[in-house]
């Protein structure tokens, strides 16, 4: 994290989702996911698909600085912070834009469970292209991460709150989640850090009742 701080020129960019519809989905699929993988389905995976398919629209968001240059990724390797009993540690999804909503819920289950039961083997925490960090199971409204070094940047998943919001000149409550981006600002400018995150955003908001997860 130091290396981070001192090398990498962080800039910070936020915005909030309407992520209703989200609920409503994750709601209306839970119980038979559950019931037949397993596993639980949290809001995780549905923020990984958006963020890996958005990281597939803005290439240098998965990049990272080689000195002069700018080196983009072949391949979106998600980083997952986890805190471990050992302190936070950071499994990866290789390739996750492979994966449908259903399958990214598998492997972050797996990774998290055997973080936390300390078997992770070292090909689960290398590679990682892109770190997402759920601060918002912890009660988080808005975060400053740090940059997993050398990756081009890292974004929090806030709590998820009703709020009231006008919409349409009338006034609704609706589920309301904020995305804060810290981004290395050598590789990228606010631009493609406002154009990577409000594809992010549009991506989320466009989940609803009737989205497949598999």
């Amino acid at each position: 994290m130091v290396r981070s701080v001192t090398e990498i020129p962080h800039a910070w960019s936020t915005v909030e989702v309407d992520v209703s519809g989200l609920v409503a989905l994750r709601s209306s699929v839970r119980t038979e996911y559950e019931k037949n993988q397993g596993g639980s389905l949290t809001y995780l995976p549905f923020v990984i698909k958006a963020v890996v398919e958005a990281l597939k629209e803005f290439p240098t968001m998965n990049a990272t600085w080689g000195g002069d240059k700018i080196i983009l990724k072949n391949r979106v390797n998600l980083g997952l912070a986890v805190a471990a009993p050992e302190g936070l540690i950071v499994p990866v999804i290789h390739n996750a834009d492979q994966f449908s909503i259903a399958g990214l819920a598998a492997g972050a289950n797996d990774l998290a469970e055997r973080a936390r039961t300390k078997k992770l083997t070292l090909d689960d925490v290398q590679g990682g292209t892109f770190t997402l960090n759920n601060t918002g199971a912890l009660g988080s409204y808005v975060s400053g991460p740090i940059i997993n070094y050398p990756q081009a940047g890292i974004l929090t998943t806030e709590t998820i709150q009703k709020r009231a919001m006008v919409i349409d000149d009338a006034i609704a409550i609706r589920s309301m989640m904020n995305l804060c981006l810290s981004f290395d600002h050598r590789i990228n400018d606010g631009a493609e850090a406002s154009g990577f995150l409000t594809a992010v955003k549009n991506k989320l908001q466009a989940f609803g009742p009737g989205t497949s997860i598999y």
